[in-house]
């Protein structure tokens, strides 16, 4: 049975030292201009000293229309490069493998911090957002592989895709994208601009450099039987070095399915895989739903909201298989305590005030 510790191996790139990843984590601690500050890294260094295999920064938009919120991480101007070679330089160093994270918001982006206007794959009269031309979804691409370029360069590992949670990527996945210009319509061509995104980046990187794609799995105007075709195909396509499921809870039930329903992750964890390994991300907060996630049949697991509080836990866990992880809610000195930055602080405190005790 394969366990925590376990290395694991994949087409592209460095192995991880075990199966535990931190998971992308919006923390609003860059830089107005999209650099890296040192709040930021030091809370992602401490992540990997501390026994993650695998260490992921936030989404970090890919073009300035992009940009969705204060204080997040930019891959698209060559001025944030000292900044990511210090980041993957530590990482490194620290024994973990480094992703980042590539994003563009679409119709979540920020006029009011990006300055550009919306855009989306359609028309959305309830952001304001406008469809892009055929010319600029073939720019977007070009963004999104320049990035990764720009990420291999400051010497991380490999890039994600961000594919999932409703922004730009997954709104061409959506049911009310129905362009019939090729990529909309059917999901060959609802999911069209994934697979141009994925062939950039690889024609833009060098053959060991790591490629992977986050998915939602439901909600977002997805279906979860297309989601499960999507996965797949994409698999068995094997230009991906691994697939990041983002169940909200991988022990849910598919939205509005009965009570003896299988769970979510069923209709996923069977799929032919080839070279793709499969990680999968929701509510693993301890050392018994991280066995647990990882016995589903996953390759890896993600650990995201625990870690805020507790920047020892991957370690933990791999010490201990029954490390209860930090009990919630806990106070704001915890989090300092734990190399979270006071922006990230405020951040988590008002978003999950039910997890910040003060």
């Amino acid at each position: 049975m394969t366990q925590l510790s376990d290395p694991i191996q994949f087409a592209h790139g460095v192995a991880w030292r075990n199966r535990l990843a931190l998971a992308p984590l919006t923390n609003k601690q860059s830089n107005p201009d999209g650099s890296l500050s040192d709040m930021e890294i030091d809370w992602l260094l401490a992540r990997a000293r501390h026994g993650f295999g695998m260490v992921m920064t936030a989404a970090a938009y890919v073009a300035q229309a992009g940009k969705a919120w204060d204080g997040q991480l930019g891959v698209n101007d060559d001025a944030q490069l000292p900044g990511l070679e210090r980041l993957a330089s530590g990482l490194r160093q620290a024994g973990a493998a480094s992703l980042v994270q590539l994003q563009h918001g679409g119709s979540k982006g920020s006029t009011a911090i990006s300055g550009e206007p919306l855009v989306a794959p359609y028309e959305d009269p309830e952001t304001g957002a406008r469809a892009l031309t055929v010319d600029e979804i073939h720019g977007l691409v070009d963004d999104f592989a320049a990035a990764a370029a720009r990420a291999e360069r400051a010497g991380f590992d490999g890039v994600q895709l961000h594919g999932a949670h409703g922004y730009l990527l997954c709104q061409f996945l959506d049911g009310r994208n129905v362009r019939d210009d090729g990529y909309g319509g059917s999901l060959e061509g609802k999911a069209r601009v994934i697979r141009d995104t994925i062939d950039a980046v690889r024609a833009a990187t060098s053959p060991q450099f790591h490629v992977g794609l986050r998915l939602s799995t439901e909600r977002f105007g997805l279906t979860t039987d297309e989601m499960v075709q999507l996965s797949a195909d994409l698999m068995s396509e094997g230009q991906l070095d691994h697939l990041d499921l983002s169940l909200w809870d991988v022990t849910k039930l598919p939205e509005g399915a009965h009570a003896s329903a299988a769970p979510l992750v069923t209709h996923f964890i069977n799929l032919p895989r080839g070279d793709t390994r499969l990680g999968i991300a929701g509510k693993v907060v301890d050392g018994q739903s991280a066995r647990a996630a990882l016995a589903t049949g996953a390759d890896f697991v993600d650990i995201g909201r625990a870690a805020i509080a507790d920047q020892f836990i991957a370690e933990r866990i791999l010490a201990d298989g029954d490390y209860a992880g930090p009990s919630f809610p806990v106070t704001r000195q915890r989090l300092r305590d734990n190399s979270v930055g006071e922006p990230f602080v405020e951040y988590f405190a008002t978003g999950w005030p039910q997890l910040v005790a003060d």
